[in-house]
């Protein structure tokens, strides 16, 4: 399951008027009862939310006042996530006509068209406050201070990823929200520039609009929707057209092949430490030792010292963390048995809590690769002289005909260096293969044996079989 929690609006986007209809609460508990959670994101004071919604227990956590408040209904614990403007600020806008002003435990509010005396006082008292609007509304917060922020807190409370959220909105004080999820959805009502900046636009309004969305997620996890969902798609290389080469950060199952110096664990770590810029976890199983530093990664494990399962699964649960495994201190003979036992626990790791995103296993030849890993390979990509033998190999051992191929894999130009790769999609209809050319990582692993790297997208069921 890719997207764990649901982040919605209240007013807008949940409620109609204020009110939240039977047939929303109804999806809302279908959606509890797949395993997925809850998280209430809006510009209301908590007070005034607790008067017009009834069911906040439906919700793990309650991000209020836009971002400045979070409220745990199980145990009704409040934490202000930032300081409150002072008294004097409050006091001079009433002094100056601005009313009605509503005092929150952080926020300050006010209506249209009130927002030019709020922009004076502020600047007349020297603060550092923003402004933020919500259809006629006027939100006074700290500076830095949105629903984004505000989500992030509760979601290192409940050890989720933003990377398997999904988020649905309908007015400006959206954007942020939007933008920080996985995936965005804006009701039928939103504004044009929510809908505008949305993956996703809903058929419904309101609580409509929400049903709809939690419909779809329980019908396929949004996998219908995957081919427009884009924005987070990691730029691989160009092609020998100059045409950007991009990969899925989930369901992709990308096999990489090349012998001793020819850049393959250069290229897989280029592409994890662009997973890594974009807030996804991965976890490299270093068999041989092939890896050195990757960027925000933590090493564990050295060839005198391997680590033990236990202190793996704790590197990899946290939330923000990466890890390259190294298991060369392990015997040759208990390296195997040991990723075996060790795989199908990452693998519950990551449907119970959505990370690592991406699990990376260093094998050796294709052949030795499990068949249903080759199956599932979404990308081939095989690096230096014994390209075109290694893509004869793949297409044997996976039972694929051998396409028909027309690549060239000189020397790249001077300058930085270039990786040159002879690239295939297999399951793409009549894909023929294609030059590939990667940048060198930020941080290029340290030379090893050459080998096979099979890197599994969150999603796809990574096997060990014949590795050594």
């Amino acid at each position: 399951m890719r997207y764990l929690a649901l982040c919605t609006d209240y007013d807008g986007t949940l409620a109609t008027d204020g009110r939240v209809f039977p047939e929303t609460v109804a999806a809302l508990e279908r959606l509890l009862a797949s395993g997925r959670r809850l998280v209430l994101v809006t510009g209301r004071e908590l007070d005034d939310l607790k008067k017009v919604c009834p069911r906040l227990d439906l919700f793990e956590y309650v991000v209020a006042e836009n971002g400045a408040l979070l409220y745990h209904p199980a145990s009704g614990q409040e934490t202000p996530l930032a300081p409150r403007p002072p008294e004097t600020f409050v006091a001079l806008l009433r002094q100056r006509g601005v009313g009605p002003i509503s005092v929150g435990r952080v926020i300050v509010a006010t209506w249209e068209p009130h927002e030019s005396l709020v922009l004076a006082t502020i600047r007349d008292l020297g603060l550092e406050l923003q402004v933020i609007f919500n259809k006629g509304a006027v939100m006074i917060l700290p500076a830095g201070v949105n629903k984004a922020t505000g989500l992030a807190r509760a979601l290192e409370r409940m050890e989720l990823s933003a990377r398997n959220t999904v988020g649905i909105g309908d007015a400006e004080n959206d954007h942020a929200l939007l933008a920080s999820c996985e995936c965005s959805a804006a009701v039928a009502n939103a504004l044009p520039t929510l809908k505008g900046a949305a993956d996703i636009v809903t058929k419904g309004d309101h609580g409509a609009g929400v049903v709809e969305l939690i419909d779809e997620l329980l019908r396929d996890d949004l996998a219908s929707r995957e081919p427009k969902l884009t924005r987070h798609h990691i730029l691989l290389g160009t092609d020998q057209s100059g045409r950007e080469v991009h990969v899925s950060p989930h369901g992709e199952t990308v096999l990489v092949v090349g012998p001793t110096h020819s850049g393959k664990s250069e290229l897989a770590t280029g592409l994890l430490e662009r997973l890594a810029l974009k807030g996804y976890t991965f976890g490299v199983i270093d068999v041989e030792g092939n890896y050195g530093a990757i960027a925000k990664a933590v090493a564990l494990g050295n060839a005198t010292r391997p680590p033990t399962a236990s202190e793996i699964l704790q590197l990899l649960g946290s939330v923000d963390k990466s890890g390259v495994v190294n298991l060369s201190g392990l015997p040759t003979a208990e390296r195997l048995p040991f990723v075996r036992t060790l795989v199908p626990q990452l693998a519950r790791l990551r449907a119970r809590s959505g990370h690592p995103h991406w699990i990376v296993l260093d094998e050796t030849r294709p052949a030795r690769v499990a068949p249903q890993v080759l199956q599932a390979t979404s990308l081939f990509i095989a690096l230096g002289t014994t390209a075109p033998a290694a893509l004869d190999e793949f297409c044997q051992v996976s039972g694929r005909a051998r396409p028909e191929t027309r690549v060239t894999l000189e020397e790249g130009a001077a300058g930085p260096r270039v990786l040159r790769a002879l690239a295939w999609r297999p399951a793409e209809p009549n894909a023929r293969p294609f030059r590939l050319d990667t940048a060198t990582p930020q941080h290029p692993p340290s030379a090893g044996p050459g080998g096979v790297v099979k890197a599994a997208a969150q999603g796809a069921n990574p096997s060990t079989r014949g590795l050594h």
